[in-house]
């Protein structure tokens, strides 16, 4: 299917002995709001997310990403372009607690240990998003339909970036609990840890008690999007454009990123695949 349709976008050129519309009047240019709809064949993470207590299959289909694209003429029946957006979407849930008192210390309820379901109104509460930013240069070849109407194809091509960010929190938190150092007592360069005695020859620093957690892995990726698109000037200086095309791209096995910084050398490939679905509602000609 994939074949079929990049095959009919480079076909579309061979069509211009069809229009008869002269090359002059292909000037100006137009930039406006355009939203993107992408739905991905999968989102990458997603299948470990029940591990967590959350259903990936929350999350919404086709993926909204906001943003913003212009376009210009520069020679003959040839345009270029560039999009810039982002977007995302989410799910979380409040998950039941049970308490139990773990004689073994296997971190699992056994059938001889104590349990009760926890009755307070401090249950934590986990979350999930899924982000997705594109920044691409376009560049298509025009037909005139009519004199107001324009058919195009081309391709986006650029970088994208996306991002699963896991947020689980335990207690609401507070604004002055947020800068507070969570492995001590600072004083000036100086960072002040206690332990016990048995500890003191050979400390293990860990984080004391916090209200909530976050984990973050992202990464970059090439992104191509060939689509075909159809043009309408309805007003003077104003005008809708609707694009459809298959986005391509694909993270690299290794590449995928702890917040930000320490690279995850075990992390899988990734294809972020899918069709889009774009409209533009542009100012200019």
């Amino acid at each position: 299917m994939k074949k079929i349709f990049i095959t009919f976008i480079l076909s579309i050129p061979l069509l211009n002995g069809q229009f008869s519309y002269p090359a002059e009047d292909f000037l100006g240019g137009g930039i406006g709001y355009s939203p993107m709809y992408i739905k991905l064949d999968s989102i990458p993470g997603a299948s470990f997310l029940s591990n967590i207590g959350l259903d990936p299959n929350k999350f919404d289909d086709p993926i909204t990403v906001h943003g913003g694209e212009g376009f210009a003429h520069v020679t003959g029946r040839w345009r270029i372009g560039g999009y810039a957006g982002m977007g995302g979407s989410s799910v979380s849930t409040i998950p039941e607690v049970m308490i139990f008192i773990d004689q073994n210390g296997n971190d699992s309820l056994d059938a001889n240990e104590t349990s009760k379901m926890y009755t307070d109104e401090l249950n934590p509460s986990i979350k999930a998003k899924f982000t997705f930013l594109l920044g691409a240069a376009s560049v298509e070849y025009v037909m005139p339909l009519l004199q107001d109407l324009e058919l195009s194809s081309g391709a986006l091509l650029g970088l994208g970036r996306v991002g699963m960010a896991l947020e689980q929190q335990s207690a609401n938190p507070k604004w002055k609990q947020i800068f507070s150092n969570v492995y001590g007592t600072q004083s000036n360069d100086t960072l002040f840890y206690g332990v016990s005695a048995n500890e003191y020859d050979n400390p293990d620093i860990r984080p004391g008690s916090v209200s909530g957690v976050l984990k973050d892995v992202s990464a970059a990726f090439f992104n191509f999007q060939p689509y075909v698109a159809v043009k309408w000037q309805f007003l003077e200086r104003l005008g809708l454009r609707i694009s459809v095309g298959f986005n391509k791209g694909t993270v690299r096995a290794g590449s995928w990123k702890l917040n930000g910084r320490s690279q995850i050398l075990d992390s899988p490939s990734s294809a972020l695949s899918g069709v889009t679905f774009r409209t533009m509602l542009y100012i200019g000609l």
